[in-house]
């Protein structure tokens, strides 16, 4: 299958192929409360897969649970849809633009994240999935006219991966040197995550809402990835699942993709590519939080010095105390 393309973007925001883009259309730079308050609540959904799967991964081979997650989310996306009375897509171009994001945004980097796991510790695969901004400045960039890689970006993209560096615990990165392929497996989640972002802000013209699109994506992941599973892992003795094996991938399935995916949405259509993905570093924040919160672990020094880096990249990307220092000094 031939890796789908980024459409590269003339200045004034038209797409070079005459495909629609979102560039035409206002993007902030810095999102308002309200978005950084809904990215904190995707940090949290998301954050809560790791734990699902760590759970799934016992009694389950990766692809399967990777499957589960995206029918039974569909299915649950398409009842919301049903219910509310939206209008179904039935345009062959927008399917096909589903198909493209499913693939970059769902079967690929679940696919790799799942497997990756099984083979190293969840502490260094979320450092190492938190490259995702980086990469994501890096593509948009490279393809978006109103999202301009910047060195204030890029220094703030290497902070915040040095908080996560340091919030996880350095002693994470002694597994680095085993295990190559299982590393490399995530990061290339994490470059397919980079590019469903900015293939995604074409979602924003289009004229349907962040329900259909996460639908329609959730759908097409499904339609690809069933065959692949029925082929490789012939799953058929779901009747030896226990029931708190079905309870993590319901709530994999139904919080950390379906819900956490129209938020995604969401904030990809107003606050663009680079702004979305921020994401990443803030779920070791929100799991540390919730496992002070909930769990009565105790935070360490390490755990603020990390969150306070963190806190500093997101500023510097973000770009507005950036700027208040900047006119400060003059």
């Amino acid at each position: 299958m031939s890796k789908p393309s980024i459409t590269p973007l003339t200045d004034n925001g038209a797409a070079i192929d005459g495909c629609p883009s979102s560039s035409s259309s206002f993007i902030r730079t810095s999102m308002p409360i309200k978005e950084w308050a809904m990215l904190f609540l995707l940090s949290i959904l998301w954050g809560g897969s790791f734990f699902f799967i760590g759970i799934a991964v016992t009694e389950l081979p990766p692809l399967t649970i990777v499957a589960l997650r995206l029918s039974l989310a569909a299915a649950t996306l398409w009842l919301i849809l049903l219910i509310r009375g939206d209008k179904i897509p039935t345009s062959l171009p927008l399917w096909r633009t589903f198909f493209v994001m499913g693939l970059l945004n769902n079967v690929i980097p679940f696919s790799l994240i799942v497997w990756g796991q099984t083979h190293i510790a969840s502490g260094l695969a979320s450092i190492i999935n938190a490259t995702t901004p980086l990469f994501t400045v890096l593509i948009a960039g490279t393809f978006l006219s109103d999202e301009k890689m910047t060195p204030q970006k890029i220094a703030g993209v290497i902070i915040g991966l040095f908080g996560v560096i340091v919030l996880i615990g350095p002693s994470s990165l002694s597994d680095f040197e085993t295990n190559t392929v299982a590393q490399l497996a995530i990061v290339g989640a994490a470059i397919s995550c980079g590019l469903a972002s900015v293939y995604g802000r074409r979602f924003k013209t289009l004229g349907i809402s962040p329900l259909t699109t996460t639908m329609g994506q959730v759908t097409a992941a499904t339609l690809i990835l069933l065959p692949v599973v029925i082929g490789m892992d012939q799953p058929n003795n779901f009747a030896a699942v226990s029931p708190r094996v079905w309870m993590a991938i319901f709530m994999l399935a139904i919080v950390s993709t379906a819900l956490a995916y129209i938020l995604y949405f969401r904030i990809l259509s107003s606050s663009g590519a680079t702004n979305v993905v921020l994401v990443t570093f803030l779920v070791p924040v929100t799991a540390t939080l919730l496992g002070w919160l909930v769990l009565q672990e105790q935070l360490q020094v390490k755990h603020f010095i990390g969150m306070l880096f963190i806190s500093l990249g997101l500023a510097a990307i973000d770009g507005r105390a950036w700027q208040k220092l900047r006119g400060a000094t003059k």
